[in-house]
C-alpha cells in the first residue's frame, strides 16, 4: 500500500482535521403552540428570542405561533401587547419593519384548557396554520409555558383528543420543573411518554445552552494537556458555584414549594456536574452525551442523614446590602410567609465513586443575593510536595482551572512565577481565554439555540427521561432530611455576603478554601 492510501485509512471520523463550517439551519415549516402564550415566560423569553431569531434571518418565513391562553384578548390586543414584551426585552435589535414582518406570524386564540370544545376549535386553526415540509408532513411543536400543576391535565388533553401522533409530526417542551420529587418526576414521565415517544419530548434546561457549558466537553476532550489532568491523580477538589445577587423577585409563592435544592442544585448543578465529570462519549449525538451525564449521575455516593448535617449547609438570606443597594430578607419578600423556613442557599460536598473520581470531593454552593452572579467551575490541582528550595517562607498556590460561564465567558489557568527583580520570590498570576475578545461577539441568550434545536429537532441539549429520575435520586434524600428537621437559626446570612458561616467550616476544616469570586 502507498503512502496516500495509508493517510486515507488513517484519516477516519475521529482523526479528521475541518475548517469551521457554517452552521446550516435547514429550518423546516413549523407551527408553534404556545400554551400560556399571554403568560410571563412567553412575553419575556419565548416572544423575543422568536422575534430575535426571526429578525436574524435563523428561521424559515414558513412558520406561525399559536398563542393559546385563558385571557379574552383579540388578536390586535395580543400583538399590541406582545410588541410591547419584544421592545422591552429585544430593545438592542427591535426595528418597526422587522417588527411588522414577525406579527404576521402570530395568532391567538382564547379559552380554557379543560374544555374539550377547544381542542376542536385548537384542530382547526393548526390545519388552517399549518404547511407542509419538504417531507411532506406538518410540523407542530407544543410549548407548555404553564404552570407546573396544569401541565399534566393539559397533556392530558392533547392525548385524548389525538394531538400527539398520526396527523402531525409533534414536538412538546417541558419546563422545569420537572417534578417535586422522584415519584412525582416518574408519575409527569408516565403521563409524557403515554402521549409521545421519548424522541418527541424536550426538557429544557436553560444552563445547557450556555456556550460555555457546552464548550466543558470541547476543553476537556480536544486538548491532552487538561484531558490527562483530569482525573483523581492530579485534582484535589473541583469547585461549583452557582451565586446570584437578585433575591426570589417575582416568585415568592413558587420558592415556597421549591426552595433552591429544587429550583438549581436538582437540574441546573447537577447537569454542569455531569458535564464536569462525565468521560468522553463517542460522539456529540443527543443520547451518547446523555449517557455519559447519566452514568455519572449514578455514580454519586448516596447520601445518609448523618451526612447530610455534617456535610450539607442551608441558608436563607435576611435584609442587607447588595450593590451598595438595600434588599429586603426572604421573609419580608412578596408572597413568603414570615416565619418561612425555606432555604435559599446551599451547600455542600459530594462524592462521585468511579475509577476517575474516587475519593475526590465536589464543593457545591449556590444561593440568592450573593455579592455577585456569577456561575463557575473551579478544577484545583494537587500542590508540589516540597517548598521551592526547601524554603519554608515560599508559599504555593495551587494551580486552578478556572472555567466561568457567567457573568464574564471565559477560561483562566493559575500558575506561579518569579516576581522579577526579586529575590526567588513566586508570584501567582493567571492565563485568561475570553469569548468576547478571542471571537468578537457576543454569545445568544440561552433561549434563542433551545429554540432553533426545538425547531431542528435536536435533543442533545435536553434532559432525558432517566437523567431526570436519577437526578432526584440524588437530592430527594437532602429535601426530606431538611423537611423532618426544621431549621432554628433562620435568616443566617446577610444579603451581599457569601452565605452562612458553616459554608465557609465546609471547605476551611479541611485546610481549602472557595475559590470562586
Amino acid at each position: 500500500m502507498d503512502e496516500r492510501g495509508f493517510e486515507k485509512i488513517i484519516e477516519g471520523r475521529f482523526l479528521q482535521t475541518c475548517d469551521i463550517p457554517e452552521e446550516t439551519l435547514n429550518v423546516e415549516p413549523f407551527t408553534m403552540v404556545i400554551f400560556g402564550g399571554a403568560g410571563d415566560l412567553s412575553k419575556r423569553k419565548l416572544l423575543p428570542s422568536l422575534y430575535h431569531l426571526y429578525s436574524s434571518n435563523e428561521l424559515t418565513d414558513e412558520f406561525s405561533v399559536l398563542a393559546f391562553d385563558k385571557l379574552t384578548l383579540t388578536r390586535d390586543e395580543y400583538l399590541a401587547m406582545t410588541r410591547e414584551a419584544v421592545k422591552t426585552f429585544e430593545e438592542s435589535s427591535f426595528h418597526e419593519d422587522a417588527w411588522r414582518s414577525f406579527a404576521g406570524h402570530l395568532h391567538y386564540m382564547s379559552g380554557f384548557f379543560e374544555y374539550d370544545e377547544n381542542y376542536r376549535k385548537l384542530n382547526s386553526e393548526l390545519e388552517r396554520l399549518s404547511r407542509s415540509a419538504i417531507r411532506d408532513v406538518k410540523n407542530v411543536i407544543y410549548y407548555m409555558a404553564v404552570p407546573p400543576q396544569v401541565a399534566p391535565p393539559l397533556i392530558e388533553k392533547l392525548r385524548l383528543n389525538n394531538f400527539c401522533k398520526g396527523a402531525f409530526q409533534t414536538r412538546i417542551v417541558m419546563e422545569k420543573p420537572f417534578g417535586r420529587d422522584r415519584n412525582s418526576a416518574q408519575a409527569l414521565n408516565k403521563i409524557l411518554t403515554n402521549a409521545f415517544d421519548e424522541n418527541q419530548i424536550y426538557r429544557i434546561d436553560h444552563y445547557l445552552a450556555r456556550d460555555p457549558v457546552q464548550n466543558i466537553i470541547f476543553f476537556r476532550f480536544t486538548n491532552t494537556l487538561f484531558e490527562e489532568v483530569w482525573d483523581r491523580r492530579l485534582v484535589d477538589n473541583v469547585q461549583i458555584t452557582v451565586a446570584e445577587s437578585i433575591g426570589i423577585e417575582h416568585r415568592g409563592q413558587f420558592y415556597e414549594q421549591a426552595g433552591v435544592v429544587r429550583d438549581m442544585l436538582q437540574n441546573h448543578i447537577m447537569q454542569i456536574l455531569g458535564l464536569t465529570a462525565m468521560e468522553p462519549p463517542v460522539g456529540f449525538d443527543a443520547d451518547s452525551v446523555r449517557d455519559e451525564k447519566l452514568k455519572i449521575m449514578r455514580s454519586l455516593r448516596p447520601v445518609d442523614s448523618d451526612y447530610i448535617d455534617r456535610f450539607m449547609v442551608r441558608g436563607q438570606y435576611g435584609g442587607g446590602l447588595v450593590g451598595g443597594q438595600p434588599a429586603v430578607g426572604y421573609r419580608a419578600e412578596p408572597n413568603v410567609s414570615s416565619h418561612s423556613t425555606e432555604a435559599t442557599f446551599f451547600a455542600g460536598k459530594f462524592y462521585i465513586d468511579n475509577l476517575r473520581w474516587a475519593g475526590i470531593p465536589f464543593f457545591i454552593r449556590t444561593g440568592k443575593r450573593m455579592p455577585a452572579q456569577v456561575t463557575e467551575i473551579c478544577i484545583e490541582l494537587k500542590r508540589l510536595p516540597l517548598r521551592l528550595f526547601g524554603r519554608t517562607c515560599d508559599i504555593l498556590e495551587p494551580n486552578i482551572l478556572r472555567l466561568t460561564i457567567q457573568p464574564d465567558e471565559k477560561i483562566s489557568l493559575g500558575f506561579g512565577v518569579k516576581y522579577p527583580y526579586s529575590h526567588n520570590q513566586i508570584y501567582s498570576v493567571n492565563m485568561v481565554f475570553s469569548y468576547k475578545e478571542a471571537f468578537k461577539m457576543h454569545l445568544h441568550h440561552p433561549y434563542n439555540r433551545l429554540l432553533i434545536d426545538v425547531i431542528k429537532g435536536d435533543l442533545t441539549l435536553f434532559v432525558r427521561e432517566d437523567e431526570i429520575e436519577a437526578m432526584w435520586t440524588v437530592v430527594d434524600p437532602i429535601v426530606k432530611r431538611w423537611e423532618e428537621r426544621a431549621p432554628e437559626n433562620f435568616p443566617n446570612y446577610e444579603a451581599g455576603t457569601w452565605g452562612p458561616s458553616e459554608a465557609q467550616n465546609l471547605v476551611s476544616r479541611e485546610g481549602r478554601t472557595w475559590n470562586t469570586a
